[in-house]
């Protein structure tokens, strides 16, 4: 069995679908980050960053205790590796889908949320910060099209991985993103299939019953640090 502190977040789908279409067990732990219970401590032992998703997982390939991972990128490898599945093994296609989810976790995930926070979220319009972060989540999105147009059916190649369960999640966001998908065909395409998978609407699902339409001032300044609970 493994547990999932989890909050509803691009970065917490990406667990929640990678669960789903392993098919591997799993409790969800609720982790309110509008509340600040990031920063608890016996969270902060399994998630030193503060940040969710984090896994615990209570029987690890090796046979030993309870093993903590943290990082969505990390928890993506590691229940591959686990499940044997979503990762190739050959060499070459192991390297890519490697090499598109650090492309998600260096830059569309930080890049779009920072799109994000200047566009609905910072206390002050700051018209340089929404030029740049539009301009790089606009580039991006030529990234990921580009890709999506050599490759055709997924974002690392022919076969689904853990490369599109990174990217999916924060797709959804493109219309908060002030994206217009119709410039990116590719991504348009991409995203309706996996869309379609009965594990990705599971794992989508999780969580979007007990998030808020309205995030309150006060919990906006814990989930972006400025202060705490």
């Amino acid at each position: 069995m493994i547990d999932l502190y989890f909050a509803a977040t691009p970065n917490g789908w990406k667990a929640t679908i990678a669960l789903e279409e392993l098919g591997l067990p799993y409790v969800v732990r609720p982790v309110n980050i509008g509340a600040g219970e990031q920063f608890a401590a016996d969270f902060l032992a399994i998630a030193p960053n503060n940040r969710i998703p984090a896994i615990v997982d209570h029987d690890p390939a090796d046979g030993g205790g309870p093993l903590s991972v943290f990082e969505s990128g990390a928890i993506l490898l590691y229940l591959a590796q686990k499940a044997g599945r979503l990762m190739p093994r050959d060499v070459r296609g192991r390297t890519a889908v490697t090499e598109w989810v650090m492309w998600q976790m260096g830059g569309l995930g930080p890049m779009l949320g920072q799109n994000g926070h200047f566009r609905l979220y910072a206390p002050d319009r700051i018209p340089y910060a929404m030029d740049r972060y539009a301009k790089e989540a606009d580039r991006l999105y030529g990234v990921l099209d580009r890709q999506l147009a050599r490759t055709g059916a997924h974002v690392a190649g022919a076969d689904y991985s853990i490369a599109d369960i990174a990217c999916f999640p924060w797709i959804i966001t493109h219309k908060a993103q002030g994206i217009d998908m119709t410039r990116f065909p590719h991504v348009a395409r991409w995203f309706a299939t996996v869309r379609a998978r009965p594990a990705v609407a599971a794992g989508t699902a999780v969580g979007r019953m007990s998030r808020p339409e309205e995030i309150s001032d006060e919990a906006k300044r814990v989930m972006m640090g400025i202060e705490r609970p």
